[in-house]
């Protein structure tokens, strides 16, 4: 990209919501350029041992992840409102993988989707546990 540094965090502090917090404020905001595997560059060059993201557990640019993906992109890209076979084949793929009577799958996008999930899951049952 052609913006330097200051003018990003000119734009971002324009146009996105201070709820969007940044990472290492407090020393001076990370510029990253790219990532590869579980670093992280900045525009300097400098490479930093991600631990923050939520990619750290397949990490950046990983080859087959970028072909998976890029694939899928290819065929449909939404959400699971629609059938397509990939998202049933998936989940019973997981579903194998689960003890016991346990036997659903929820697919989210992000961590902090996955919290809101599991506490409105938890209200849901509880509320029923109230009815009972």
């Amino acid at each position: 990209f052609s913006l330097r540094p200051e003018e990003v965090e000119n734009i971002r502090a324009q146009h996105m919501s201070k709820s969007c917090s940044v990472s290492y404020k407090n020393t001076g905001p990370l510029h990253i350029s790219h990532g590869h595997r579980s670093r992280l560059t900045d525009v300097n060059g400098i490479e930093y041992l991600d631990t923050r993201n939520n990619v750290a557990h397949c990490g950046h640019s990983h080859p087959d992840i970028v072909r998976a993906v890029t694939y899928q992109m290819e065929q449909l890209n939404t959400n699971t409102r629609y059938l397509h076979p990939h998202a049933s084949l998936l989940a019973r793929k997981l579903s194998d993988l689960l003890p016991g009577t346990l036997n659903k799958v929820f697919f989210v996008n992000s961590g902090s989707e996955a919290n809101d999930l599991a506490l409105r899951l938890a209200r849901a049952h509880s509320m029923q546990q109230l009815k009972q």
